[in-house]
């Protein structure tokens, strides 16, 4: 996935290709693609989490984007490029 926008500097730049895994657990500080207000999908830093309410987001900047439910996985590496391997045996 690419990272779009500044909202994640300095730690997301613009451009940058996102790797990502998922996960049984998520944490504060984790970065996570997960759906925006029930609309589309974004890579966000979780700041709170809650057993009923999911998982607070926020961008970089410390704004908050709401409250979701719904992680698609962890960032685990971000990049300018992303090698291609053979799965070929």
């Amino acid at each position: 996935m690419k990272a779009f926008g500044n909202s994640m500097l300095p730690i997301l730049k613009s451009g940058s290709l996102l790797t990502f895994t998922q996960s049984t657990s998520y944490n504060i500080g984790d970065i996570v693609f997960c759906k925006v207000r029930g609309r589309y999908i974004d890579a966000h830093k979780i700041i709170k989490t809650d057993g009923g309410k999911g998982f607070l987001i926020a961008n970089n900047h410390g704004f908050e984007n709401g409250w979701t439910k719904t992680i698609i996985g962890k960032v685990i590496r971000a990049g300018k490029s992303i090698k291609n391997i053979s799965l070929s045996s």
